[in-house]
């Protein structure tokens, strides 16, 4: 990806745009860049003034980046300039994301009349990190069939909304703080956005909903808002929960809470809200949920870590906390101390008798005294030979497995385990047995290599979030996390009996091990068999478990006893299947490859490819125009699996497809290992 730099006081846009010689403006580079390429943007002010025409068209494949971490703190684009939308006509925006483009690490501020700071029209690229302010009418506004991703923004004193979905638009917003605004969020037409873990405060309303919006909303925190935190109008219906699928939405404080103005009633499951501060319809559906389950969880700097999933479903769950500035620092390390007032928290076992809970070098009046005195009376922790705790020393990876292993009271690991680490020498004789009790159940995460266990480097707090995320996946508080760097102790043997020299057999046999996919009552997988709409819905819900993106919906051919009902709603409301025009599924009707390749194209927002990758298909011209954007999308990220060659898209899928197509999906997301195949169709 080619990096070009601009710095709007030291830049020249006659330069080569290098890190010594700058360009000037963001303009002149988008005039100049080809994608896909990268931004770089100093620190300093964009503005008609510095030379900057607005607005500033973004083409897709290529992403303008300023300072994430300080969500763009001087570094600002100030201005607005005329654009022609397709579905609003002109308008005045003050940047156009286009494509899969990406806006991160920036401020931007329109001041001009009716101005608009972000436009996002039929894209889905990506805004991050960025503070969004005093904009004479919206923060953001997304329509079209847009599906972004907006995340971890501060949108303030935007004059008409922070953000603002209209048309079709979709996409994710998440972690946002809009505040200090008219709407924070407003969603019109047949928008159906997730809106999860945003903090909405201080507003004119909070979120603001009409037409035929269908949300799904999602641990937010709707404070303080004076006119309103949910307002629902026309025919608008957000997704606030159901009996197994608990909201944990915040409303406190508003004028009224939830203000439902339609004729419809809403139901709420697992929402922190108070009944007397609603007006209308609500009905509230009983549902277990934890308190720390309730809200945002925010931390800033963890998006795309490898461990992103473990931090926040601790987050979630209250068991991990940030830092004041609102981030985890993933990369730290870990004191004694810091790891007993985790395990202190976590686990509420049995003490141990005879265990030495008192260390010399632990005074009473210690911050995390009753937090050691815990963890050591439950057995995860002990002292040195000299009586001491030793609370600063920084914990290693080692130590961390022992006392989960010691304090969990786990046993059984065979020796042989070891063979899987190329560094298991430098393992300590004294934890050979606890390691490979720790590995077979699947108590250690090694990144970025699985074969790695560096035992005796000290650990960080991304690891030993993901560790104690796996010691509650044992003794099964929580569920499992599919991740590439969990180790494995099972062998990856045939798993099937008639799968041996099968095309798709390191596929099956993988995902076999797994546990993601299973056979039939006589230990044979089928592997040719075709598979059928409902049968694909379960196997995408077994390997991705995919959250909603939008709300549930009923279709007439699937009785509420089938099968697959709760398989195929689910796989619907994630947006990898859809039904047909007349309100039916066909449950029961044989998939064909192209829409098994259209559907993973669709649920995982695969980004945008060039359509003369097509040609790599014999049966090119046969491929539908609505499809062939996904065919071209799933076959850049190396999705098809075809045997013997790529060719008949149209035919029916067989099980064996569907497995490696799976399986390669969760190789693009980084959840799965590579498998050599000459049949995995590339570019």
């Amino acid at each position: 990806m080619t990096a070009i730099y601009i710095n709007p006081t030291q830049g020249n846009d006659k330069a080569v745009g290098s890190q010594t010689a700058p360009l000037k403006t963001v303009s002149a580079a988008l005039r100049r860049v080809k994608a896909p390429a990268t931004l770089q943007l100093a620190r300093g002010n964009y503005t008609s003034a510095s030379g900057e025409t607005f607005p500033l068209r973004i083409p897709a494949g290529i992403i303008v980046i300023g300072h994430e971490a300080s969500r763009g703190q001087g570094i600002v684009l100030r201005g607005g300039g005329k654009y022609q939308s397709a579905t609003f006509k002109q308008q005045n925006a003050t940047a156009v994301l286009e494509g899969n483009a990406q806006l991160r690490g920036v401020t931007v501020t329109n001041p001009e009349a009716k101005g608009t700071g972000i436009w996002v029209e039929s894209a889905n690229g990506a805004i991050a990190r960025n503070t969004i302010t005093n904009c004479q009418r919206e923060g953001i506004f997304i329509t079209g069939n847009s599906k972004p991703l907006v995340r971890d923004n501060i949108l303030r004193q935007n004059a008409a909304s922070g953000i603002f979905l209209v048309r079709n638009a979709k996409g994710e917003i998440k972690r946002n703080l809009c505040e200090q605004t008219g709407y924070g969020i407003a969603v019109s037409d047949d928008s159906a956005p997730l809106i999860s873990d945003n903090r909405l405060l201080n507003n004119r309303v909070g979120i603001h909903l009409t037409r035929h919006a269908r949300p799904v909303l999602r641990r937010n925190s709707l404070e303080n808002n004076s006119q309103g935190g949910l307002i629902v109008k026309d025919d608008a219906q957000p997704d606030l929960g159901g009996a197994q699928d608990p909201a944990g939405n915040i409303f406190q404080n508003n004028r009224p809470d939830v203000d439902n103005q339609t004729a419809l009633n809403l139901v709420s499951a697992g929402n922190r809200l108070n009944p007397a501060q609603v007006k209308g319809t609500i009905d509230f559906m009983a549902t277990v949920v934890s308190e720390s389950a309730i809200g945002p969880v925010r931390f800033s700097d963890i998006e795309g870590h490898w461990a992103e999933t473990f931090i926040d479903r601790l987050g979630q769950r209250g068991l991990i906390g940030g830092f004041p500035d609102g981030t985890f620092k993933p990369q730290a390390s870990l004191t004694r101390a810091q790891y007993a007032a985790l395990i202190a928290k976590s686990f509420d076992l049995p003490r141990q008798l005879g265990r030495k809970t008192r260390f010399g070098d632990i005074a009473a009046n210690f911050w995390g005294a009753k937090a050691i005195e815990k963890a050591a009376a439950m057995g995860f922790i002990s002292g040195f030979g000299d009586g001491t705790f030793r609370p600063q020393q920084n914990l290693t990876r080692v130590q961390a497995l022992v006392s989960l292993v010691s304090g969990l009271g786990l046993t059984g690991g065979p020796q042989d385990l070891l063979l899987k680490y190329r560094d298991r020498a430098q393992i300590p004789p004294y934890a050979t047995n606890a390691i490979a009790t720790a590995t077979q159940k699947r108590l250690v995460v090694n990144y970025p290599d699985s074969d790695r266990l560096e035992p005796l480097r000290d650990i960080s707090r991304a690891e030993i979030a993901a560790l104690l995320y796996q010691a509650l996946a044992a003794t099964a508080k929580v569920r499992t996390i599919l991740s590439p760097y969990i180790v494995s102790p099972d062998a990856l043997l045939p798993s099937f009996t008639d799968v041996r020299g099968h095309w798709a057999a390191d596929f099956i046999r993988r995902l076999g091990s797994l546990e993601l996919i299973s056979g039939f009552p006589d230990g044979s997988f089928k592997p040719d068999k075709t598979i059928n709409r409902a049968e694909y819905a379960a196997l995408l819900v077994k390997v991705f478990n995919p959250a909603p993106v939008r709300p549930a919906t009923h279709f007439i051919d699937v009785p509420d006893r089938f099968w697959g009902l709760s398989a195929i709603q689910q796989a619907y409301r994630a947006g990898f299947l859809s039904g047909f025009p007349d309100r039916t599924f066909h449950p029961e009707q044989t998939l064909r490859r192209l829409h098994l390749v259209v559907s993973l194209a669709s649920g995982l927002s695969l980004p945008e490819a060039d359509l003369g990758i097509l040609s790599v298909y014999e049966d090119r011209e046969t491929i539908p125009a609505y499809a062939r954007p996904a065919v071209a999308a799933a076959t850049q990220s190396q999705i098809v699996a075809s045997y013997p060659k790529p060719r008949d898209l149209n035919q029916g899928a067989t099980r064996a497809e569907a497995a490696a197509m799976m399986y390669q999906a969760l190789v693009y997301k980084g959840l799965a290992s590579k498998i050599p195949s000459p049949y995995i169709v590339t570019p």
